[in-house]
């Protein structure tokens, strides 16, 4: 969607704007956040053919995970933090496991944040002693709240999430709870906070 020129702030910098400039950039950023999911899904899309030596390839392993968590009677916020737990693969391979906590925190729970965006730490629990780590590294986190349900993520919906003959559920499956999930944030600097 193109927007026309009379639909754009007049501006050239923000100190000079308008209260109608701000409804004309609040109006088309509606449009834009109700497409958040699909852009999320696309971007998920992008890790289909990337096996980075492992027996499926990124994809798979998103889906399986999703549909271990699914089948284990997970609920649907925590389905799509097991979808999207690794979208962060592509951009951030470094810290991958930030990057999708950062995408989902507005939707999701403190605590299936702080699971996403420490699962990585805690997956290496299980292959860090053969990259030369400390495969307890995760124990630094010992007591917090979460630290039981991410290790719990680790184990029964991340690293058993690599078999090519597992009968996995097509993303069309997680596509309707992508939409639910994202479609309004739950806390957000943009958003008017109740008063308490």
């Amino acid at each position: 969607m193109t927007e026309e020129p009379h639909d754009r702030a007049q501006f050239h910098a923000m100190v000079d704007g308008t209260q109608e400039d701000w409804m004309k950039i609040a109006a088309a950023s509606v449009a834009f956040n109700r497409d958040l999911p699909g852009r999320v899904l696309a971007h998920l899309k992008m890790l289909e053919g990337d096996c980075g030596g492992f027996a499926v390839d990124r994809l798979e392993h998103s889906l399986q995970s999703a549909t271990l968590a699914h089948r284990d009677g997970m609920d649907e916020e925590y389905v799509v933090c097991a979808l999207l737990h690794d979208m962060g693969d592509i951009l951030a391979s470094a810290n991958h496991a930030e990057l999708g906590a950062t995408v989902l925190r507005p939707f999701v729970s403190e605590e299936n944040w702080w699971m996403l965006h420490h699962h990585g730490i805690f997956q290496g629990y299980y292959f860090f002693e053969y990259l030369g780590l400390d495969k307890n590294m995760r124990e630094q986190f010992r007591g917090h709240p979460a630290f039981e349900r991410t290790a719990m993520f680790c184990a029964r919906h991340d690293q058993n999430a690599f078999d090519p003959g597992y009968d996995t559920m097509p993303l069309s499956a997680f596509e309707p709870m992508v939409q639910r999930l994202m479609a309004r944030p739950k806390r957000s600097i943009y958003m008017r906070q109740a008063a308490e």
